[in-house]
């Protein structure tokens, strides 16, 4: 009898425990659907059709998602989750291995050296992309290995802008349908923007609940553009290390390589130099307000990390103001009405007469290049000198009659020379080489003086004028090398309310991506031959109406158009790049990147039923 009752109740034990098993198992499917998608896609001429998946297992395991869709479907062949897009030849397969992130090993071709610490913070970076690609669902078991081997010739860790920043990867399979991938470089930055594209390649099936990569995968792939930038105000509104940080990891995520740091201004002076205090203590906004040695340096190599150099600028003779009028340098200090003296409050130039002024430049430097390493340029700003704040003090005025000048724009031209020759000089103490200055486009770079003043071997000139401006043509014609910002297509602070006045701010209207997009550098060269001295572009953004709680939409994704006009010069309009921005601005949000929308999200979802163009579909 106890022999039947011990047998019943294991009977009832087994019974229960497989009807438990059972419930969870229902559950898990239920969960499963509640979380799955009811729609796939497919590839219909070329763009990503939505088709009803319901709950039908076969017609599921058929499916395939929006991700896996834009992977593959797009004219002529361009891999649509890659931004931006290759310049050489890429070759796609048709199979996909579903990855494990956490089993992702890396091997080197060599010794790693003094870049072990960079490959480090790449790796774990990388790592960190994999894992939020799920959006926070958990993802299925069963994925495979993932091997990357790098190859690189070099261990330099010089950036500037003969860099070769090129790569080559391949991805195959190996034994038990492992995944390897061999990123081969001539140095740690074209690796480093190999293993970027790496990650684009990996996406997210939300169908399988896994992630998934191309099994066999050749790209061959360099910019276009050495100069690949973004230039940051950080006087008139305080941006955090924080945001400079996030801002840095978005450039890397579109292969840019320049931050260029416009530190100070008139407003304020945030930047600590210990050897002139008064600076940061009376200019900066408040005592936490400020960017340490320490900070600076930090960011330096965060960025380096990034493929990104860090190029400081220190604007002068112009903009200066706050924490310099405790030393007696200036002119015109917040001279009102301020519209007769500067083009915005507060004025402020430097004393090209008093000797003292180079002095104190010449400490600014020396700690600023001990802060600012792995740079190759130095930014020397120049813009919006205004003659008649100049022409306020009788010091200057007196000055420049003992030396026999008069006091006409000509004679206020030398005194700008005399400032930025001894200025330079000073720099140059605290160089270790005669490095490439950049000067913004100023009354100094135009005919008669730019001739006379600025030597077109040593000196880079920043654009900042429109784009069809004559003057760009005379620059190139004489030898000059350009940085292209200009105002009517890269001024990313432009199309919001004045604030010195009613309606909209000077530079309006609003510029989309779209005209970022098709800012064609080409097109400012009066020959093909001109074409060479125009290294790159930068989008700029000016703080009077932004910090960092708006930064991030402020740049983002407009800098990711200007990235791909500058790595791959592509011959096609933004509509062509429609549908693969829309899903990289959802891989910039997926990575912690406040990216302005563009478009609902419905067009994301139903490709190229949104853009328009003449009255009629693109």
């Amino acid at each position: 009898m106890k022999l039947l009752i011990i047998l019943h109740t294991t009977l009832v034990c087994v019974s229960v425990a497989v009807l438990a098993a059972s419930i969870y198992v229902a559950y898990e499917q239920i969960q499963f659907l509640r979380r799955a998608p009811a729609w796939g896609y497919r590839c219909t001429n070329s763009r990503c059709e939505k088709v009803p998946i319901g709950d039908d297992p076969a017609a599921r395991e058929k499916a395939v998602s929006l991700s896996v869709c834009r992977l593959y479907c797009g004219d002529g062949g361009v891999i649509g989750t890659v931004w931006p897009r290759p310049t050489g030849n890429y070759q796609l397969g048709n199979d996909l291995v579903h990855v494990d992130p956490y089993k992702v090993e890396f091997q080197w071709g060599k010794v790693l050296g003094a870049l072990g610490k960079y490959w480090d913070a790449a790796i774990e970076r990388f790592r960190g992309q994999l894992k939020v690609r799920s959006d926070g669902e958990e993802l299925r078991g069963g994925g495979k290995r993932m091997v990357v081997k790098v190859n690189v010739e070099d261990d330099s860790l010089v950036l500037n802008h003969g860099t070769d920043e090129g790569y080559k990867l391949t991805v195959g399979r190996i034994g038990g349908g492992d995944v390897m991938v061999t990123i081969d470089a001539a140095n740690y930055f074209g690796a480093r923007h190999g293993l970027e594209t790496l990650a684009q390649l990996v996406v997210f099936d939300d169908i399988r609940m896994e992630l998934q990569i191309v099994g066999a995968v050749e790209i061959q792939d360099a910019p276009v553009y050495s100069h690949r930038g973004l230039s940051l105000d950080t006087s008139r509104n305080y941006v955090d290390v924080a945001s400079i940080k996030r801002t840095i990891d978005a450039l890397a995520m579109v292969k840019m390589n320049v931050f260029h740091w416009h530190i100070t201004d008139s407003q304020s002076w945030p930047l600590v130099i210990k050897s002139q205090p008064t600076l940061h203590t009376y200019g900066a906004y408040s005592r936490k307000e400020v960017y340490t040695a320490k900070d600076v340096q930090d960011i330096v190599e965060y960025a380096l990390a990034r493929g990104v150099r860090v190029v400081p600028e220190l604007d002068a003779p112009a903009h200066v103001g706050e924490g310099w009028e405790k030393t007696n340098l200036t002119s015109c200090f917040n001279y009102q009405p301020w519209t007769k003296y500067c083009v915005e409050p507060p004025c402020g130039q430097l004393d090209p007469s008093k000797d003292k002024v180079y002095d104190v430049l010449e400490d600014i430097y020396r700690e600023m290049n001990a802060m600012f390493t792995h740079s190759d340029v130095f930014h020397m700003g120049g813009d919006e000198v205004s003659v008649s704040c100049w022409n306020t003090s009788t010091d200057i005025q007196q000055w420049m009659k003992a030396q026999g000048w008069g006091l006409e724009e000509a004679d206020f031209l030398k005194l700008w020379n005399h400032f930025q020759t001894n200025a330079l000089k000073r720099l140059d103490k605290s160089l270790k080489d005669n490095r490439p200055i950049v000067m913004w486009t100023s009354r100094l770079t135009e005919e008669p003086y730019v001739d006379q003043y600025l030597d077109k071997d040593r000196y880079i000139v920043q654009i900042w004028t429109t784009g069809d401006d004559p003057k760009i043509a005379k620059l190139l014609q004489k030898g000059y090398r350009l940085i292209i910002s200009n105002y009517d297509a890269l001024y990313l602070d432009c199309g919001f309310a004045g604030w010195v006045q009613g309606g909209n701010n000077w530079c309006s209207p609003y510029i989309g991506w779209q005209k970022v997009y098709n800012n064609d550098l080409k097109t400012v060269a009066p020959s093909p031959q001109h074409s060479s001295q125009i290294l790159g572009a930068e989008a700029t953004l000016w703080t009077e109406q932004a910090d960092t709680l708006s930064l991030d939409a402020r740049f983002w994704p407009r800098v990711s158009a200007l990235a791909e006009r500058l790595w791959t010069d592509p011959s096609e309009g933004w509509q062509a790049a429609d549908s693969r921005m829309l899903v990289h601005r959802e891989r910039l949000v997926e990575n912690g990147i406040a990216a302005e929308s563009l478009q609902p999200k419905w067009c994301l979802q139903n490709e190229g039923h949104c853009p328009i163009e003449q009255g009629g579909r693109v």
